[in-house]
């Protein structure tokens, strides 16, 4: 299901996974999985937006020379960027290719393992590899995802899905969970809730969590929760000047992100609310989710603002209204709300319509400098009153102009039968977002959804740049600002200066202006390179709502598309229209380590793409570093490994590398253990593979 960019960018709002772990699978019969053996997730955070490398090393015991895929539950609101696998001692790089990917399972054509469907969740990645597999053999997968963590009153929370025993119950031979935290905010404290960590380390701007163990099984999802200071609040900015070279568009070089939170302490004051909450009851609505919408709303009601104005619309072939009209939140009126969302059935057929004809025109005596709210879900599509999409869509819109008030409205769709150009139409005329759960994420979803609304600050939100230098713009609709949250916009600049952003809106009917200057990057930062990545996926979300919208439009449609497909190739982010490809030769050659490079000791200076100057210290013993030059016109992802004296790989990290640049990088292989010894410090980019010698001592270095 798709997610509205609004979502994405305000807060990510995701259910708790289940499941975890890539997984490699039989596509010739169902519920048939490679084993498991090593996992290892490398995670980089810069200011909330995580980089996560997730490598897990895949063994067949099922039968000889069979076919296989490879599948990855992908947190929602996030984007693949790149895989890559090894096979038979060498290493493949896929590339993203314009073609849908296929999402047939195990069991052959027609046949459909529900078990896998279900560990895959609703953002699954699939990845057929080319290559069978023989038995005993092993498979190392390696993932690279990018997102915007959710972040509440100043915690950011980092969930990786690691709980593997719905496919496995057995051990693993090894586990490794290693995050970097790079934070321009002070980092106030960090912790692995999750396991007992090795290593924490935290200095105020930097902190990491290493983790390790072995011989136990995949039981526990990692979790981290990190705070940050809610001294330091305004506006915050992060800027990259990309090469000339690199520019994919015309939408100028410079690619940035404003995070804005206004002060969440009793300082701030909070806008009343008028606030609808509209519960499908049809019958459709029975058993499970009908429990889970009265107890979404009981805590709706139990955690209202003194101050606030209340109803409750519940529908199914007929309308019912809590009251006529919308009434204080107090302690009758909310004993009463209670009563009745008890009362609460599901039965008949689903009448969007009519709820709306009676929850709208409520709004029309609403005070002026309040913050009107609907909350609408459903499970399925109009069957009463108006039933034609089209016409529905612009009866609501009519309604809302009717009422003379500004309303957002938030629309959730349950299930796979809910109308999405419906919903995702009339939430994004009107200030608000869509959602589109599973049947049961309902509760969970909606009380987090109305916690983070729950206290408006600034209404009616404009934003003005000077000078006018600022391009491709996202969310396109500037939010309202709440309490405790962040508004997040991404876009483009066409060229470094210092700007001033003002942020307007209306607070208790008086107009509010903030003023912030920033000082707009003149050059490349390689640690910001992950801007690229979240404007183009924050435009594919935008698209792809203008795309459902347009759906029975199919010359507008086939131009959308056109444009996803574009800028997921250019930028190399996932898109409902591309797909993860790779053939023999791996999409871009196998790059595996050739026995030459372990019996040279050279930076191979003629190459065309990347010289090594040098690396320290070596010897070394649990980590070195490493700098070098790149030579071409052109970016990508670096490969640094580290390769034993059999030609094993111990250790590996991939590095964002730009056009004619000079890099230090620190390769830190502590968790691994190597045993003391000769490695190679092997480097590949492009079709290019270059290595060094390197001693590794496991007792202090009196280098050091």
């Amino acid at each position: 299901m798709k997610k509205s960019l609004l979502v994405s960018f305000i807060i990510i709002i995701s259910s708790s996974f289940l499941f975890s772990n890539g997984i490699v699978f039989n596509t010739a019969k169902k519920e048939s999985y490679l084993t498991l053996i090593n996992s290892s997730i490398n995670v980089t955070i810069e200011n909330q937006v995580a980089n996560t490398v997730s490598r897990q090393t895949f063994k067949n015991t099922i039968s000889d020379s069979i076919s296989i895929k490879y599948g990855f539950p992908l947190p929602e609101g996030a984007s693949a960027t790149a895989l890559r696998y090894k096979i038979n001692g060498l290493w493949y790089t896929a590339t993203f290719a314009p073609v849908p990917q296929d999402t047939t399972t195990g069991g052959g054509p027609g046949d459909i393992d529900i078990k896998l469907k279900t560990y895959l969740g609703h953002n699954p990645l699939y990845f057929e590899i080319k290559q069978k597999i023989d038995m005993d053999s092993s498979i190392i997968v390696e993932l690279t995802y990018v997102e915007l963590l959710k972040y509440k009153f100043g915690k950011v929370n980092y969930f990786y899905p690691n709980n593997y025993v719905f496919i496995q119950t057995g051990i693993l031979a090894e586990q490794n969970f290693t995050l970097t935290l790079n934070s321009k905010r002070t980092i106030e404290d960090i912790n692995l809730l999750s396991h007992t960590a090795n290593e924490i380390y935290n200095n105020g701007n930097k902190a990491t969590i290493n983790y390790t163990s072995q011989e136990k099984a995949a039981v526990s999802d990692y979790i981290v929760q990190y705070t940050l200071s809610l001294n330091e609040l305004g506006l915050f900015s992060l800027s990259t000047y990309i090469p000339d070279t690199l520019q994919k568009d015309n939408f100028g070089r410079g690619f940035f992100s404003f995070i804005v939170e206004p002060d969440p302490s009793e300082n701030t004051e909070v806008i009343d609310k008028v606030f609808t909450l509209i519960i499908d009851n049809s019958g459709s609505m029975s058993g499970n989710k009908i429990v889970q919408a009265r107890n979404a709303a009981k805590f709706i009601v139990e955690n209202l603002n003194p101050g606030d104005k209340f109803n409750i619309i519940s529908f199914s072939t007929t309308v019912k209204s809590f009251r006529p009209e919308h009434v204080d939140f107090n302690v009758q009126s909310q004993e009463d709300a209670l009563k009745f969302i008890d009362a609460l059935d599901a039965l008949s057929s689903t009448n969007i319509s009519g709820a709306f004809d009676v929850a709208i025109p409520q709004f029309s005596i609403a005070d002026a400098g309040t913050a009107n709210i609907i909350i609408f879900f459903t499970d399925g599509e109009q069957t009463a009153g108006i039933t034609n999409t089209d016409e529905l869509i612009k009866h609501i819109n009519n309604l809302i102009t009717q009422s003379e008030k500004q309303i957002s409205l938030f629309t959730f769709g349950i299930g796979s039968y809910t109308n999405e150009r419906l919903l995702t139409s009339i939430a994004t005329n009107n200030n608000g977002i869509s959602e589109f759960l599973k049947n049961n994420e309902l509760e969970e979803v909606i009380t987090d959804f109305y916690l983070m609304i729950k206290n408006p600050v600034l209404l009616n939100t404009e934003i003005v740049f000077s000078p006018s230098i600022i391009r491709e713009l996202y969310p396109v609709m500037i939010p309202n600002l709440y309490k405790g949250q962040q508004m997040i916009l991404v876009g483009r600049y066409i060229e470094p200066d210092s700007l001033t952003t003002k942020l307007s809106g209306n607070a208790f009917t008086n107009p509010v202006e903030y003023s912030y200057i920033t000082n707009l990057s003149d050059s490349s930062n390689i640690k910001l390179q992950f801007l690229t990545k979240i404007w183009a996926k924050s435009k594919i979300d935008y698209l792809m709502d203008q795309y459902y919208l347009n759906e029975y439009n199919k010359h507008k449609a086939d131009s959308i598309k056109n444009e996803v497909i574009n800028l997921s190739l250019n930028y190399g982010v996932f898109s409902p229209f591309t797909s993860l490809q790779g053939g023999v030769d791996g999409g871009g050659g196998a790059t595996g380590i050739k026995q030459e490079y372990l019996t040279v000791n050279s930076s191979k200076t003629s190459n065309k793409h990347i010289e090594i100057e040098s690396f320290y210290p070596n010897p070394c013993k649990d980590f070195t570093n490493i700098i070098l030059k790149t030579k071409d016109n052109t970016n990508g992802v670096l490969i640094i490994e580290l390769i034993n004296a059999k030609g094993q790989l111990v250790f590996s990290q991939n590095e964002f590398v730009q056009s004619n640049n000079k890099y230090e990088f620190k390769l830190n292989f502590k968790n691994q253990k190597p045993k003391a010894g000769l490695y190679y410090i092997v480097i590949k980019y492009k079709s290019e593979t270059i290595s060094k010698k390197i001693i590794i001592n496991t007792k202090p270095l009196s280098i050091w």
